[in-house]
């Protein structure tokens, strides 16, 4: 006797249903391209610029156990500063950060300076910033990228400027660059600063 059960045959209607779900996929994907490409050749379309839902909210809650050579910190200890703070993600494996580093080395005169290294191993992060300078008061590791998810990220390097209170102000995400610097982030802390 055999046991083998024939499968139910599918009806037409639902192969097609099942056909049409990647064509309507692709299509979507399609007018999506078609669309950034338009806007590129109109000069509209900076894929730099970001939506940034975390513009004029607290912090999220983290806490960071320490990437050596500092001190780890979390959302309680930016709520407790009572001068503006830069939020710095970084990677060891991320070109465009070593790139940001003289910046960095610059700017951490204007600003204190927090690193938070990204998905990286503790040994990594470490030698990267042996070699390429260290402009960070405290440096956390998020070495998961639960922290990085939290304060939604799309990559690294990523800045934030964070308030007393522990209010984000600013982000980018892109590599800071003397023209950011001239052009935002040193005009807006100067308005911050200003009694």
């Amino acid at each position: 006797m055999n046991d083998t059960h024939d499968a139910p045959p599918s009806s037409p209607l639902r192969r097609r249903l099942l056909m049409g779900v990647p064509l309507a996929g692709a299509a979507i994907v399609g007018v999506g391209f078609a669309r950034m490409l338009s806007g590129m050749q109109k000069g509209s379309f900076d894929p730099h610029r970001i939506n940034t839902p975390v513009i004029n909210r607290p912090v999220p809650d983290f806490t960071l156990a320490a990437q050596p050579p500092g001190t780890g910190f979390s959302a309680q200890d930016l709520r407790a500063m009572t001068k503006p703070v830069l939020v710095n993600f970084f990677a060891s494996w991320c070109i465009p950060c070593l790139a940001e580093m003289p910046v960095l080395m610059t700017i951490k005169k204007d600003i204190e300076l927090w690193g938070i290294a990204y998905k990286d191993r503790p040994e990594n992060a470490e030698g990267f910033l042996r070699h390429s300078g260290n402009p960070y008061t405290r440096i956390g590791s998020d070495r998961e990228g639960r922290t990085g998810i939290d304060w939604g990220i799309s990559g690294v390097p990523e800045s934030f400027l964070v308030t007393p209170g522990g209010i984000i102000r600013w982000h980018t995400a892109t590599p800071l660059a003397p023209d950011i610097l001239q052009t935002t982030l040193l005009p807006l802390l100067a308005k911050l600063n200003s009694p």
